[in-house]
């Protein structure tokens, strides 16, 4: 009998610890759906600062044409972008190298630079950059903790009965793109 009552708190255990890791994992799950939204959030916003960003140019730089056409196009190509971390990062790259190239030919145009306009949209877009890097960071951080639950023993154990995978971190291709735009206008150093 006393044999009987080891093995029924054996089970009780077992069945405690598997309850306790199942909500563990739904709990990281719900953590990084809520990162991604963040992200994606940040993005949007980004994404809204943009078109004010290049009409504040092209009153100054009407012949740069191509460049505010690239910046249009991969912002609409990037906002239009859904689905996994992967996809969105793919779409940020050319949209981050349109941005360095519209960046690059405000450098030409000195009034510009001074133009109050263009100031606060440089201000919001430096911090909207800030909040999206502290966004992507959360995000993998959460992706990376609960990618290792879904690894470790034992765990991994209640991962695969429940079909618990691992998730995708938000990570652009390029190294280059991986740098955030720069958005300073003042004069290059010397």
């Amino acid at each position: 009998m006393e044999a009987l009552w080891i093995v029924l708190g054996i089970i009780v255990l077992v069945a405690i610890v598997g309850v306790v890791s199942y909500n563990r994992f739904v709990s990281q799950k719900n953590l990084i759906r809520d990162a991604w939204a963040n992200i994606d959030t940040e993005l949007r916003r980004r994404y809204d600062l943009i078109p004010n960003l290049v009409e504040t140019v092209r009153g100054y730089a009407a012949h740069e044409r191509e460049v505010l056409e690239n910046v249009t196009r991969a912002r609409a190509n990037a906002a239009a972008a859904t689905g996994t971390p992967a996809e969105q990062a793919s779409a940020e790259g050319p949209f981050v190298a349109a941005l360095r190239q519209l960046f690059a030919v405000v450098e030409n145009y000195p009034d510009l630079k001074a133009n109050q306009n263009f100031l606060a949209l440089q201000s919001e877009l430096t911090n909207t950059e800030d909040r999206l890097q502290t966004a992507r960071r959360f995000y993998n951080a959460n992706v990376r903790d609960y990618n290792q639950r879904v690894k470790q023993v034992p765990s991994n154990i209640i991962a695969n009965m429940f079909g618990f995978k691992e998730e995708e971190f938000f990570e652009l291709d390029d190294p280059a793109e991986r740098a955030v735009p720069s958005v300073s206008f003042g004069t290059a150093p010397a």
